[in-house]
């Protein structure tokens, strides 16, 4: 168990956690879990039971599931997965890399193996592939009695019985009951009797939007899935749907603040930055190149001011490219980390000012080491070790300023519902460069203006 972790509880407190982790409710340990970095969600869940660990395990996204399989021993991630339903468990392994997934699937059990390879031999972004194989059928010719029996013996196997299908023989899809409809029932009366037959389902290749919207629009609990014949396959419920419009609606967020881009493919890319109109795509990129361009003038401006140092020092002017690209350099990782992170969920932005710190304290890590180096070799090869000083010092300042810029100029852009794409590169560029040359001439002049 990672010790940054270990530290954060002494024993009183862990046998605490564990009798609040033991009589919370399943949902409340989810959010808990959601909100705290991945070291304490490590230490967290171990304190759970075995049981409430492996349902809550189900219950979250697959980002937290990746992070939680990273800690444990290759029986408990096979326990682990193997206790998920077949619907949830694909949804993982399509986020698994190849080799770590294949490596999962084939640890399983036979029966949830194949379950799994079905699931996984259809499109993806389907009711096929969302859809679990977890279901309550009954047979129309089932007396109530009969039936209810055979609720309670599939109950434990079946991810919902609120919703009842009547199959034939042949497993076609006849007819539809609520539970609740079958308790009401004479026990003598059949199943035929008080089922309904205007049944609405799917088919497994029913783009999966379309399906989630069909369940919130009819307010249903699961949708019946049907291949070609009509037969009963599987069903998507409700709490899938709520994860695909919601996953539908942060794409949405995502296209507006111009994050869209970063998770669709190459393809997708290259036909909006080729196939658009021209000036579709100069709306979005002048307006931003013009802050490059004022950006660049004014930097022109910092130089002229200071002449004086650069003709009394040539060497100064050596390593204003130096200082200029290095800063560029970071920023751009740190605005690409950002966006990819946003993206990905491990970047939540209601808790922006963790991250936040954190990028800096990176960036003035690595302006300390890079900007040391730099400062030695300025000062041996020029001679002049305040010169070193001043480049090691400017390098430094500069760096973590672009690390800060990297992260925070993207947030505002997100949160103004600005195109961050086109839009956070030239402001930090344009920021890091006018800032940069006067640290820079700052610390020269202020080490150096005995030589000027």
């Amino acid at each position: 168990m990672p010790m940054t972790a270990t530290a954060l509880l002494d024993v009183a407190g862990v046998e605490l956690l564990k009798t609040s982790l033991s009589d919370a409710g399943l949902l409340q340990t989810v959010q808990t879990l959601h909100t705290l970095p991945a070291d304490e969600q490590v230490l967290h869940f171990r304190l759970l039971s075995k049981d409430k660990a492996l349902a809550v395990f189900e219950q979250l996204d697959t980002g937290q599931q990746q992070n939680l399989l990273r800690s444990f021993t290759h029986e408990a991630a096979i326990e682990a997965v193997e206790a998920m339903a077949p619907d949830a468990r694909v949804r993982l392994l399509d986020e698994l890399p190849a080799s770590v997934a294949k490596r999962l699937l084939d640890s399983l059990s036979p029966e949830e193996r194949a379950a799994t390879h079905v699931l996984m031999g259809y499109e993806p972004e389907t009711a096929g592939r969302i859809m679990t194989t977890e279901l309550a059928s009954l047979r129309r010719d089932l007396t109530v009695a009969d039936a209810l029996t055979r609720v309670r013996q599939q109950a434990a196997d079946t991810e919902t019985i609120y919703t009842l299908y009547v199959t034939s023989p042949t497993h076609r899809l006849e007819g539809v009951l609520s539970l609740r409809e079958l308790i009401m029932a004479p026990e003598d009366a059949r199943v035929e009797d008080i089922m309904s037959r205007r049944t609405v389902s799917v088919t497994t290749d029913t783009a999966q939007e379309e399906v989630a919207k069909l369940l919130a629009d009819l307010d249903l609990l699961a949708v019946p899935v049907v291949d070609r014949e009509n037969r009963l396959v599987g069903i998507v419920t409700i709490d899938d749907a709520v994860d695909i419009l919601e996953d539908e609606a942060t794409d949405d967020i995502f296209d507006h603040a111009g994050l869209a881009d970063i998770t669709s493919n190459e393809s997708d890319r290259s036909e909006v930055l080729v196939g658009g109109s021209l000036w579709s795509i100069w709306k979005v990129r002048l307006p931003f190149l013009f802050i490059t361009l004022v950006a660049g003038v004014l930097a022109g401006l910092v130089i002229e001011s200071f002449e004086e140092a650069l003709y009394a020092i040539a060497a100064v002017a050596v390593f204003i490219p130096l200082i200029m690209d290095m800063g560029g350099n970071v920023g751009t990782q740190s605005s690409t980390v950002f966006a990819r992170g946003v993206v990905l969920g491990h970047i939540h932005l209601t808790q922006f000012r963790r991250h936040f710190l954190k990028e800096i304290g990176v960036g003035l890590s690595l302006g300390v080491l890079v900007g040391t180096l730099a400062g030695v070799i300025a000062a041996v090869w020029q001679g002049m070790p305040l010169l070193g000083l001043a480049v090691g010092l400017a390098l430094t300042a500069t760096m973590t300023l672009a690390s800060l810029l990297g992260f925070l100029v993207p947030f505002v852009l997100v949160k103004l519902n600005v195109d961050q794409a086109a839009g956070a590169a030239p402001i930090i560029t344009s920021i890091k460069d006018v800032a940069g040359l006067l640290i820079y001439f700052g610390f020269v002049t202020l080490f150096l203006s005995h030589l000027m």
